[in-house]
């Protein structure tokens, strides 16, 4: 009896494959994926076994040292800066212990951090902006702190250290900060202190990001000097990066070398005050748009500064104070500018027309190329006529012949302007040489001053207009402006037009005249010394590096020389010389040379204003000259009525003199 089938239930069984012989057995491509999985998956375990064997074993004091560490901050220690003294040692900048608020990029919240800097900044009364760029430098080392401000008051660090659980991430340290006990005294000079930028830290070695830096003046050209050798300290702290124990010092500061001027800070400030004065006779005089002037002072023996003053000015201060409202003028082009650009260095960055203070270059380049004699005569009329064109002379009345001394001390424009011609007239293959001379007088070129930046001026050559007028920038009348035309070596030789220079080049010059015939280096340091307390009573500063700048003598003829000599003596003690008003009486014999610049002032809703620029520059005592003096007044008017008793009162500080019967002139 055949059996029957049972019976299979739904869903409890699957039913049987005909074509699989034994659904149960395990095929060969089954156990070799099974295989392969299984090697992987020791493979990953025996990884894991070997890195966590190689963290603990191999590596455990490594990460133990690294765990330590976190909880460590180095701290860099900027080390005292050298003091800068002027030649007598007056100390003009030295250091003063401060308060520091510093935040560090790693400890700040990752939420609510612009508000924190925010209400910083707004505490410690430091723009923002300023705040938030410094912290955006240090986004490739979080580990170096931020300076917020460098000088906190008292009233202040009290205020955070009551609050500073507010304030994540903010350290409050001691410092050192730049202090300036004369106040404005050769602000632009000195220069001054800030944090390096990224710019600076590429082309700087041995700086880091943090570090300050000299910005400009002394403090930037010798900064190696004054900076010293940073220290280092450390500091431990918890997990929110609050202190938990005292800063341990691990490597000691060494404070940096004294650098010390030729200036004299007394004639500084008579340098400083004479501008002011100058500024005031002028605009007395309704020469309203008389703000700004320099002066130069300078030893024409050996090139060393005396005084180098520039107005307006500032306060060097106030870069430690980051106070927006007085950085303004310092950094905003549009404050700047309505400010008169206190910034700018006019002493050895302005460049101005010489005016007729140029016209001893005239001569001297004349007298070397034998196109003038020093002693024989040119008609000095009101006017001058050359190719259909018209110059004339600042005194529309004389009418007579005149020596090369005389047309100096009266300050002839006509008997120039025939000079002028004279080279004009040269042939073509003379080349320019009242251009070759002026260069080799140091103008249209680096004075090579110590200190910067300074200008080069501007001397006008056929090359420069060549490269100057082009179809791009003239499109009109370039042809004809790239001339070189009877009337630019009319208008060089008496220092107008085109021509532009420094009083630094115009005193390099004068101090040429001064010691008949050498070019001086102006300089403004004198040495590296060792700072500190000297040894002994009687012993001075130990000098680590004396300066003397090079003295050049260009073997020019001595008798075209005094010939000039001469004519810068009558113009301070002839009856008719240009500034004999305020030096005939002065005790000490000066000898120099007025200048009245034409140019132009930018006045309201853009209106441009003609102005003279007023100039003096001259020299004394004048048989031994130890001291050459270049005045300029920005359109302040005549030379003889504002420029030349600035200079006096110069002179006075130096000699110590008072002079006497001083008035002014309206003179060239």
């Amino acid at each position: 009896m055949a059996s029957r089938p049972v019976p299979i239930r739904p869903g409890r069984f699957l039913p049987r494959d005909p074509r699989v012989d034994a659904p149960y057995r395990l095929t060969p491509q089954l156990v070799f994926r099974i295989g392969i999985l299984g090697f992987l998956t020791l493979a990953a375990f025996a990884i894991l076994f070997f890195r966590l064997w190689a963290l603990e074993v191999l590596s455990g004091n490594q990460f133990l040292i690294a765990a330590q560490n976190n909880q460590l901050r180095l701290l860099r220690l900027d080390a005292p800066r050298g003091p800068i003294e002027d030649r007598y040692g007056r100390v003009l900048v030295q250091n003063t212990n401060a308060t520091a608020v510093k935040v560090w990029p790693a400890d700040l919240p990752k939420h609510g951090q612009y508000a924190e800097m925010r209400r910083l900044a707004r505490i410690l009364e430091v723009p923002l902006a300023d705040v938030t760029s410094d912290i955006k430098k240090h986004r490739g080392d979080p580990l170096t702190p931020v300076t917020v401000k460098d000088a906190v008051n008292e009233s202040e660090v009290h205020y955070l250290l009551e609050h500073q659980t507010e304030f994540p991430g903010m350290s409050i340290t001691n410092t050192y900060v730049r202090q300036y006990p004369y106040g404005d005294l050769a602000a632009h000079i000195l220069g001054y202190v800030g944090e390096i930028s990224p710019d600076q830290l590429k082309s700087s070695k041995g700086y880091v990001l943090g570090d300050k830096i000299g910005q400009g003046g002394v403090e930037s050209s010798f900064d190696k000097e004054l900076r010293g050798r940073p220290g280092q300290s450390q500091l431990r702290v918890d997990s929110l990066g609050r202190p938990i124990s005292p800063i341990e010092p691990k490597e000691p500061t060494t404070p940096g070398y004294a650098v010390r001027l030729t200036l004299d800070a007394k004639l500084q400030r008579a340098a400083q005050q004479a501008i002011v004065d100058g500024i005031n006779r002028a605009q007395a005089d309704h020469q309203w748009y008389a703000r700004a002037g320099a002066i130069v002072a300078l030893d024409p023996r050996d090139g060393a500064i005396r005084a180098l003053a520039s107005y307006p000015t500032y306060d060097p201060a106030v870069y430690t104070s980051r106070k927006r409202s007085a950085l303004a003028p310092l950094l905003d082009p549009t404050l700047a500018k309505d400010s008169d650009y206190p910034a700018l260095d006019r002493s050895i960055a302005g460049a101005y027309p010489p005016g007729s203070t140029f016209k001893p270059v005239t001569a001297l380049a004349a007298m070397q190329e034998h196109i003038l004699s020093p002693y024989s005569s040119l008609p000095c009329t009101g006017s001058y006529k050359v190719a259909g064109q018209t110059f004339r002379n600042w005194n529309p009345f004389v009418d007579q012949p005149m020596t090369l001394p005389t047309a100096i001390a009266q300050s002839c424009d006509t008997y120039f302007y025939q000079v002028g011609k004279a080279f004009y007239d040269l042939p073509a293959d003379r080349g320019q040489p009242l251009q070759k001379w002026a260069k080799t007088f140091g103008f249209g070129q680096q004075p090579g001053i110590d200190v910067g930046p300074a200008t080069s001026g501007l001397l006008p050559t056929i090359d420069w207009k060549h490269s100057t007028f082009t179809k791009k920038t003239d499109p009109c009348c370039w042809q004809v402006d790239r001339l070189w035309k009877p009337g630019d070596s009319i208008q060089l030789a008496i220092g107008q037009k085109d021509m532009l220079a420094s009083p630094l080049q115009m005193a390099r010059f004068y101090a040429l005249l001064a010691n008949r015939g050498k070019l001086v280096t102006p300089h403004l340091v004198s040495a590296i010394e060792q700072g500190g307390p000297t040894k002994g009573p009687s012993q001075g500063p130990l000098v680590l590096r004396g300066y003397q700048a090079p003295v050049k003598e260009l073997n020019l003829d001595p008798t075209a020389i005094s010939a000039i000599r001469d004519g810068l003596f009558e113009a301070t003690h002839s009856s008719a010389g240009t500034s004999a008003t305020t030096f005939a009486h002065f005790p000490q014999g000066i000898a120099g040379k007025t200048g009245t610049a034409e140019t132009h002032a930018e006045g309201a809703n853009g209106y441009v204003a003609p102005t003279n620029t007023s100039w003096w520059c001259g020299f004394g005592p004048f048989e031994s000259p130890t001291l050459v003096v270049c005045a300029v007044i920005e359109n302040g008017g005549f030379g003889g009525a504002v420029a030349a008793p600035s200079a006096l009162e110069v002179f006075e500080k130096y000699f110590g003199i008072k002079a006497s019967n001083v008035s002014s002139a309206q003179t060239d």
